[in-house]
Parts: structure tokens; C-alpha cells; sequence
């Protein structure tokens, strides 16, 4: 067991998330619009740049259908 909960500290830096809006929030139901405006949305084809961590997986898997995911190299 200690060797597992020293490997999950010994992470390097976070890893990063591009986040790409492909589909537009209108007409969209208003929690999805609101988590798309969470998430730092403001327009359509915008992409935006977020740590990779639980909160920000979960706000992308509500909305998974209007965005586009890829990981980021440093």
C-alpha cells in the first residue's frame, strides 16, 4: 500500500486539457449551457486550456456531445 500512495504523489506536473466548443449551447438544456459557461466558454470554436483533474472531467462529461477533448504536451 505505501508504495501505491508514494507513486500517486510523486506526480510531475498536472496534465493539461484542450477543450474545443464544436456545437453551440443554443437550444441546449440550461445546465449544459451553465457548464459550458463553468468551464470558461464564450463563444462557438473557442478553445480553452484546463488542468486535468476530477471536477474538470465531470463538467466535460455532461457536455461531451458540444465539445472536443485533447490532451496537451508541455
Amino acid at each position: 500500500m505505501a508504495k501505491k500512495a508514494a507513486a500517486k504523489k510523486a506526480k510531475g506536473p498536472p496534465a493539461k486539457l484542450a477543450i474545443t466548443q464544436v456545437r453551440s449551447g443554443i437550444g441546449r438544456p440550461k445546465p449544459h449551457r451553465l457548464t459550458l459557461r463553468a468551464l470558461g466558454f464564450t463563444h462557438h470554436q473557442q478553445t480553452l486550456i484546463h488542468n486535468d483533474n476530477p471536477a474538470i472531467r465531470g463538467m466535460i462529461e455532461q457536455v461531451k456531445h458540444l465539445v472536443s477533448v485533447r490532451p496537451v504536451e508541455e
